[in-house]
């Protein structure tokens, strides 16, 4: 018959735990050492780097493009950006530079960003200049919201552009200050009358002191016409038209109001004024 024999359990591998290895301080100070080394040559290698970086020559600020000007002269831009070459590329104040440069009146808008490794790059909108306004015997270069954009002089005699009386409001010293309802009445009669071609090159006057009416003189016509603040180009080549006629019965006119739907009135220079 079969013998139960006991088992062996020195060979059940189940419930054998094997011990756990102490470790001591040294192995403890050992890791904490070979950590703080890394650290430190890391750290090291990162402060090399930044150091390097900070003081690179390659990335110093050596060339300045400008690029958007037309009228505006590139040294004009480059005055106002001085003290910006020989600067760390990576560490100017592009905000900074770029408020600098809007303070030409012929700059709308500005960009300024930074083209590695040592460019910074200016980009410019300039202002559209509208007309010439004349506040007593001083003339200015101004945009379609009135705003001075510079003396008007021989530079810039190419221009073909209205001359613009009534733009300031009050007595001025200095650069004037002017009205903008009045110069948006002023840009959108020219606006209006820029696709006639041969009719906005006869306009040669504009008065705008009364911000609701435009009054216009043209070329070898000495007859104010009174446009009114709408339908500019509709009610001047209504004048046009009937300019022959009213000529055979007015020789001379001071005035013509063509504010009016179907009527035309007309004064003869020299009558009384009511």
């Amino acid at each position: 018959m079969p013998v139960a024999a006991p088992a062996d359990k020195r060979f059940r591998r189940s419930q054998v735990t094997p011990p756990r290895r102490r470790r001591g301080w040294a192995a403890h100070w050992k890791l904490l050492a070979r950590l703080c080394g890394s650290l430190v040559f890391f750290g090291g290698g990162a402060y090399f780097v930044t150091h390097r970086v900070a003081h690179a020559e390659v990335l110093h600020v050596s060339r300045i493009e400008v690029r958007g000007n037309e009228r505006l002269p590139t040294a004009d831009v480059l005055a106002l950006l001085d003290g910006l070459r020989g600067q760390h590329v990576l560490a100017i104040d592009l905000e900074r530079w770029r408020r600098r440069v809007l303070t030409s009146a012929w700059v709308e808008h500005a960009a300024v960003r930074r083209v590695l490794p040592a460019t910074v790059e200016v980009l410019v909108e300039e202002r559209r200049p509208m007309a010439i306004a004349r506040v007593r015997a001083d003339l200015y270069l101004v945009d379609p919201l009135g705003r001075v954009i510079d003396e008007y002089g021989p530079k810039y005699a190419e221009l073909n552009l209205p001359i613009v009386d009534g733009l300031a409001t009050k007595p001025v010293t200095g650069s004037p200050l002017l009205d903008e309802t009045r110069a948006v009445l002023a840009s959108r009669l020219i606006e209006a009358l820029r696709p006639l071609e041969a009719l906005y090159r006869r306009v040669s006057q504009i008065d705008v002191s009364n911000p609701r009416d435009a009054v216009v003189l043209l070329d070898g016509d000495t007859a104010r016409l009174h446009l009114g603040d709408e339908r500019f180009a509709e009610r001047l080549e209504a004048y046009v038209d009937l300019a022959p006629a009213l000529r055979e019965q007015v020789q001379e006119i001071d005035y013509v109001d063509l504010r009016f739907e179907s009527r035309v009135y007309v004064r003869p220079a020299g009558a009384a004024r009511r």
